[in-house]
Order: structure tokens, then C-alpha cells, then sequence
């Protein structure tokens, strides 16, 4: 238990793919998607207090409610936690395909264990909290499938980086999945064990072997993804450009940190009215 706060990082959560496999009876949607987590994220803080309550800050902060229905809050209910103080500083666009709410939630759980000395709750309650949860409370480059409760580790990864683009668009996650033309499609191709040995080799492989489902829909609701994946692709060094989870936000694969660094600069002076980020993928 600790008597100090405790603060825990909520690292953007990145689809380099997204395949759409199949639903099941109950209407949840089988998955098969290879995860990583990028530097760029949100932050939680806990500190005992009397009662539980939420303060959400930061430059994303604006519209996001620090209700009861706030995937912060709602994780320290699953934790059975009544007194703490929450924070959350808000740096990542929220519903935008990164899994901002999920790693949220994922560090307000690991906060609060660490504040509690609490265990965390089991998988079945974690995954309750939403599909993306127990990908980001493990907080490792993954393989996710089924619904999001079934997790193996990826192979070894090149250091690569990423430029995250996000036109400013709300993309509902439910009215893409409604959009989908067609929901039996091939899972992910079998890894290679040994990884892969530079990024523009993982690009190749991303690029030809694997895809984003979800893509496809969520252009035909907002078509402005097809400008930043023409924007993306347009940078020097981008070796895969592709949208994450359901959308909106985008990304860009790089080699280097500079080609992203001149990337982001080069986009955000273009499109000034778009988030743009460049990060590293963490290994």
C-alpha cells in the first residue's frame, strides 16, 4: 500500500492490423489484431482520500465527463475502491481508435493496486470493462484475439517510430462495426518466430500481408481518412500508413526518428487543424 500518489502512464494503444474474423451469437465480434503501444499517452494519478472522485485535465480534457460512467471510475468500482482521489490528464483525442479510455482504465487499475495494495480484478471483470482493456493493462506488444481476452506476445520488434494523425472527426465505433460489408474474413498470417529485423522489413510484411478491417467502413462515414492516409503516405520514409481500431486517428510507420520528427512537423504545417504526434513504438 502506498501513502504516497501514485501515478501510472496510459500509453496510446496502436492496430498495426485488424482483421475482423467472425461474430458471435451474442453480437461481440471476433478479432484478430497485432497491438503495440506508442510513447504518446494520458496519465493517472491516485491518493487516498475520503470518497471517490475524479478531476480530468489536460489539452484533450474538453467534452470527456468525469462522471460515474467515466472508464477511470468505472475501473476503481471494479477494484471495489470508495476512497481515492483520481486524476487524469488527457493528452490523447478521446474515442479515436488508440484505445485512450481502455489504457485509462487499465492505469487506474494499476494505480489503484499500487495505492490499495489490492489485487488487480480477475480477467473476466477487466475484460467487462471493455474489449481493450486486458490488452492495455498488459501493456506489451501483443497478439490480440477473440473478443480481446485471448493475449500471446508478439516476436521480436525493430525499433521503429510512428507519426499519429487525427482529422478531428468522431468516428462511432458501433456505426463502423454496422458498416462492415462483410464479418468472416482470414485471420492474421502466421508470425514469423524470429521477428522482424528492421522496421521497413515490418512495414513490408504489414503492408502486404495484413490489413484493418474497419477501414474501409469508417472511410465511407468519414471520407476525410482517406486524406490523411494520402497525407501519411506522401512523407518521406513512410513505410506504411493505416488507420487504428475503429478510427479516426491514423499512423504512419517510420525507420527513424527524424523521418517522423520532419513528418509530423511537415503534416501539422499543412493541415494545422488536424492532431498530429510523432512517437516511438515501446518495446
Amino acid at each position: 500500500m502506498a501513502t504516497e500518489p501514485v501515478a501510472e502512464r496510459a500509453p496510446a494503444k496502436i492496430n498495426l492490423c485488424l482483421h475482423v474474423c467472425g461474430r458471435r451469437a451474442d453480437g461481440y465480434h471476433l478479432l484478430d489484431s497485432l497491438v503495440v503501444f506508442a510513447g504518446a499517452g494520458d496519465r493517472v494519478t491516485a491518493v487516498s482520500a475520503a470518497g471517490l472522485h475524479l478531476t480530468v485535465e489536460g489539452p484533450e480534457s474538453a467534452g470527456l465527463s468525469a462522471g460515474r460512467d467515466n472508464l477511470v471510475l468505472r475501473a476503481a468500482r471494479a477494484m471495489e475502491v470508495k476512497d481515492a482521489a483520481l486524476g487524469l490528464w488527457k493528452a490523447l483525442p478521446v474515442a479515436s481508435g488508440i484505445g485512450g479510455g481502455s489504457a485509462d482504465a487499465a492505469a487506474a487499475l494499476r494505480a489503484l493496486s499500487r495505492l490499495t495494495g489490492r489485487p488487480l480484478p480477475n480477467p473476466e471483470d477487466v475484460l467487462a470493462l471493455g474489449a481493450d482493456v486486458p490488452v492495455c493493462l498488459a501493456g506489451l506488444p501483443a497478439r490480440m484475439r477473440g473478443v480481446g481476452e485471448e493475449l500471446s506476445p508478439l516476436p521480436p520488434l525493430p525499433p521503429v517510430w510512428l507519426v499519429l494523425v487525427n482529422p478531428r472527426v468522431a468516428v462511432s465505433t458501433p456505426q463502423v462495426f454496422a458498416a462492415l460489408e462483410r464479418r468472416e474474413n482470414p485471420p492474421v498470417p502466421e508470425l514469423p518466430p524470429s521477428g522482424w529485423p528492421t522496421a521497413t522489413a515490418l512495414g513490408a510484411w504489414l503492408d502486404q500481408l495484413t490489413r484493418n478491417d474497419l477501414e474501409a467502413p469508417a472511410r465511407r462515414i468519414a471520407p476525410v481518412l482517406g486524406d490523411v492516409d494520402t497525407a501519411l503516405k506522401a512523407t518521406a520514409g513512410c513505410l506504411l500508413a493505416r488507420m487504428s481500431g475503429s478510427g479516426a486517428t491514423c499512423f504512419g510507420l517510420y525507420a527513424d526518428v527524424a523521418a517522423a520528427s520532419d513528418a509530423a512537423r511537415d503534416l501539422r504545417a499543412a493541415h494545422p487543424g488536424w492532431w498530429v504526434t510523432d512517437t516511438t513504438v515501446l518495446t
